[in-house]
C-alpha cells in the first residue's frame, strides 16, 4: 500500500490541471511503462517544464514519479518543503557526491520510479537535440540491477527557458513519448568500469535520440516556433 504524501497530493492538485487543460499533451508509449515495480526513466532535457511533462506521463500509467532534483531548487522554503514532501532527491552538482545515487537507488529497490537527466542540464544544441549524457545514468541502473525507461519530450522548448518564460499560446501540442526499456544486465559486475559507463550511457542518449527525432519530425509545423 502506497503512504499517503500530502506534500506530493498538493503538487499534484495545483501543477496538473492548469498544464493538463493549458498545453494539448500526446503521450505515446505508455504501454512500455509498467504498472508497479522499479523503474527508471531517462529523460531528454529541453525546457523547465521537462520534469512536469516527464512527471505527467508517469502519473497517467499510474505511477508516482521521484526526480534528482538539483540543490539549488531548495533554496526557496515553500519549494523545499513541497520537494521534500514529495520525496524527491537531492543533488548537490559538483561535489561528487554518491549519496543522490544511493538514493535513488534505494527508491528503486522499494520499487518507486526514478527520474534522471543524464545531459544534467537543458540542452545547449540550437536544435534541441540530446547533448552528451553524463555516467550517472549508468552508475545508477548498474547499480540497482533495473532497466532504462527511455522518454522523450517535445514541444516544451518553446515555453519556458533560461531566459524566462516563452510562448504560452493555448493548445501547444505537447508529446512525450517513452521507449522500450533498455536492458543492460549483461554489464552485471562492471559498474566501476569508466568504458562501460560510457557505452551504457550513450546507448541511453542514442536511444533518446531517436525517440526525439521521430516526435520532432511528427510535431505540427505552424507549432514549431
Amino acid at each position: 500500500m502506497r503512504r499517503v504524501e500530502p506534500w506530493y497530493r498538493l503538487a499534484e492538485w495545483t501543477l496538473r490541471p492548469p498544464i493538463a487543460l493549458w498545453f494539448n499533451w500526446r503521450f505515446e508509449g505508455l504501454e512500455h511503462i509498467p504498472p508497479e515495480g522499479p523503474i527508471l526513466v531517462a529523460g531528454n532535457h529541453i525546457s523547465y517544464l521537462d520534469p512536469l511533462a516527464h512527471a505527467y506521463m508517469l502519473i497517467k500509467a499510474g505511477r508516482r514519479p521521484r526526480f534528482l532534483a538539483k540543490s539549488e531548487l531548495y533554496g526557496n522554503w515553500f519549494v523545499r518543503h513541497v520537494l521534500e514532501g514529495a520525496g524527491q532527491i537531492k543533488v548537490e552538482r559538483g561535489t561528487g557526491s554518491m549519496a543522490p545515487v544511493e538514493q535513488a537507488k534505494r527508491a528503486l529497490h522499494a520499487g518507486e520510479a526514478v527520474i534522471v537527466y543524464p545531459e544534467g542540464t537543458i540542452s545547449r544544441n540550437p536544435d534541441y537535440t540530446p547533448m552528451q549524457g553524463k555516467t550517472g545514468v549508468a552508475r545508477l541502473t548498474l547499480a540497482a540491477d533495473v532497466p532504462v525507461l527511455p522518454m522523450a519530450v517535445w514541444g516544451s522548448q518553446h515555453v519556458w527557458q533560461r531566459e524566462g518564460v516563452g510562448s504560452l499560446s493555448f493548445g501547444r501540442p505537447i508529446v512525450v513519448k517513452a521507449g522500450a526499456p533498455i536492458d543492460f544486465s549483461q554489464y552485471e559486475g562492471r559498474g566501476d568500469d569508466p568504458a562501460t559507463l560510457r557505452k551504457v550511457t550513450d546507448t541511453v542518449m542514442d536511444e533518446l535520440s531517436r525517440l526525439v527525432q521521430d516526435v520532432r519530425a511528427r510535431y505540427p509545423k505552424r507549432w514549431s516556433e
